[in-house]
């Protein structure tokens, strides 16, 4: 059938990458959040009157309603299809935005902000990728997943100057408003172009001139097809998730902050840090992507999360200069960035890898659950240690000791072409059980040594 199908996948992947480079204005919260500190110190009538170690739980929020949105926009987007989904999506963003216009109140941003757009960047984003996904082949896995979430990474290139203009320019309110408009137009505009391959397609994986003897000699490889019920008696899955809190987390805390930390040395020109950490964002995203089409998605965590964890210690003593250099703070989000940005390629691949594309959309928005509660933890505990010590050093080496803790964990993540379709079956044992065999598996076939009990590790 895949010969007499016209091939969608470029226009797919297109679309899912546009929608994603609006759905990216929450990478730009930090313009946000310093437009409203201005107003809180400035004080007079229309100001904001927000307790400063408040001003971080929009985002917080956000985190937490994108990441749980997820899980009902990732059934929606296999039932109902990813246009409609994107759609609703959209619809969510642009009343959020239209809510953060008619108010200042903390309530409203909270609402506006953190439920409503963050529910909204849930849909529209569960949405983008598995379409484009469905369209080529396995060996493009980490290549299309880190085109299509690098539109997401690169959004604050645009939105981070955008923004700071209309900050300057109309207003907060009203720059809302003029948010709220285009991001309903471009979402739902280009909602549309998300479609699935028809029943039956099959992406070209090996090449046409393979002979039937040995198709015959070669055994079919299983499809691996997991509900969300197999999936969560799957030891990988625990082991994922903590490792997906601990890189998104540290990511986002920094994210979140990057325009205050540029602003010490950077002045009214800190948008351009945001905006060039964007640029790492999004190129870490391809980046990661194809090293791990290369080299395996487990090598390539470990070694996102020892650069991520050297930048965070790294961080320490720049952050907490009295004149910090401009130059040095840019660069050091460029890579923060970029390893940021590396966790969002590699787990949805993880995800296709281990438990298939069929029930894709919900088996992910389960797992991303661990990118808004680590979005939401790190960035209301950093914004409260920043708020007590008055500096970023407790908060980065937190983040530092986490992310080598993360780089111990993924070491148990096998690579996906050793993971038994059986494995992902009904088990018998505890998730407990199952994640504490999966993990010491993982350690004995990184260390080279042959398990000698009698118990099996597939199921």
């Amino acid at each position: 059938m895949s010969d007499t199908v016209k091939n969608r996948g470029w226009q797919v992947a297109l679309a899912g990458t546009g929608i994603n480079l609006a759905l990216g204005v929450l990478y730009a919260w930090s313009i946000f959040k310093g437009a409203i500190k201005s107003s809180i110190e400035k004080g007079g009538p229309g100001a904001f009157n927000w307790d400063p170690a408040s001003i971080n739980d929009p985002y917080a929020i956000c985190c937490l309603a994108f990441a749980f949105s997820m899980i009902i926009a990732g059934k929606a987007q296999d039932k109902i299809g990813p246009a409609r989904t994107a759609l609703i999506g959209g619809l969510l963003v642009g009343a959020g935005f239209t809510l953060l216009s008619q108010s200042n109140s903390y309530l409203a941003w909270v609402l506006g902000f953190g439920v409503l757009a963050g529910s909204g960047f849930g849909f529209g984003y569960s949405a983008a990728t598995p379409p484009a996904l469905k369209w080529f082949p396995s060996s493009k896995t980490g290549l299309i997943a880190g085109i299509v979430v690098a539109g997401f990474g690169l959004a604050p290139v645009y939105i981070a100057p955008v923004s700071t203009w209309l900050l300057g320019s109309m207003g907060i309110q009203n720059s809302m408003l003029v948010l709220a408009a285009a991001f309903t137009v471009v979402v739902c505009g280009l909602s549309f172009f998300l479609v699935n391959p028809p029943a039956g397609y099959v992406p070209a994986d090996a090449p046409k001139s393979d002979t039937a003897t040995a198709a015959k000699a070669a055994p079919a490889k299983p499809t691996v097809n997991a509900t969300a019920s197999e999936m969560l008696k799957s030891g990988k899955f625990y082991i994922l998730w903590l490792a997906y809190f601990i890189g998104a987390g540290a990511g986002l805390m920094v994210i979140g902050s990057v325009a205050g930390i540029a602003k010490k040395s950077m002045g009214p020109l800190a948008f351009v840090a945001v905006a060039i950490m964007a640029l790492g964002n999004a190129g870490g995203r391809v980046v990661a992507g194809i090293l791990s089409d290369k080299i395996g998605r487990m090598a390539t965590l470990c070694i996102v999360f020892v650069f991520q964890a050297s930048l965070m210690f790294a961080a320490i003593p720049l952050v907490g200069a009295g004149h910090t250099n401009a130059a040095l703070i840019v660069l050091l989000a460029t890579f923060i960035g970029f390893n940021y940005g590396a966790n969002l390629s590699l787990f949805p691949s993880f995800s296709k890898d281990y438990w298939g594309l069929k029930n894709y959309g919900l088996n992910y928005g389960i797992l991303f659950t661990a990118w808004g509660v680590g979005g939401f933890v790190m960035g209301r505990v950093s914004e409260m240690l920043n708020t007590s010590t008055g500096s970023f050093t407790t908060s980065f080496t937190l983040a530092g000791a986490l992310l080598i803790g993360g780089a111990v964990l993924s070491l148990a993540l096998r690579p996906a072409k050793a993971a038994k379709h059986a494995e992902i079956a009904a088990a018998e044992p505890s998730a407990r059980s199952v994640f504490m065999e999966s993990f010491m598996r993982g350690w004995a076939d990184f260390l080279g040594f042959t398990p000698t009990t009698p118990r099996s590790f597939s199921r």
